[in-house]
């Protein structure tokens, strides 16, 4: 990798860094990235926690995945801003929004995971994998 991975939220208040390639890159469409999002999917990179500086601390919602899974979904409480989250099922990662990238065109979604939930007007690249929960890792 040229150069760290780096974003934050649209107020400024949260910086992240990460000095790691992403593991994988995706779209979600469960129901719970729906509403978190308020579009068809989510779309993030997953990289390793340790890789993963914040300069502030994002405020947390916590809920349930499809799958079972505690989401801890992290965003800016100044301006809302959908920032970092994390999953129980995989503790030693990190997601990072694409939408927060400083470089959002680095972003190379490489699954489609949870497409029984996808909404009939959410196009997704045909030629992505795609699953109808969540892939195994």
């Amino acid at each position: 990798m040229s150069k760290p991975i780096s974003g934050g939220c649209a107020c400024g208040a949260i910086r992240y860094e990460c000095a790691s390639e992403p593991v994988m890159g995706g779209h979600c469409q469960c129901r719970d990235c729906q509403r978190h999002t308020g579009a068809g999917h989510v779309s993030a990179f997953v990289v390793p926690r340790t890789a993963v500086k914040v300069t502030s601390r994002p405020k947390y919602y916590e809920s349930r995945s499809d799958g079972g899974n505690a989401v801890r979904r992290g965003f800016c409480p100044e301006c809302g801003s959908s920032v970092l989250a994390d999953n129980s099922g995989m503790p030693d990662m990190v997601y990072i929004m694409a939408a927060s990238l400083d470089d959002p065109s680095i972003f190379k979604p490489g699954v489609v995971a949870y497409t029984a939930s996808a909404q009939p007007w959410d196009y997704i690249d045909p030629k992505l994998p795609a699953f109808p929960g969540m892939p195994k890792m």
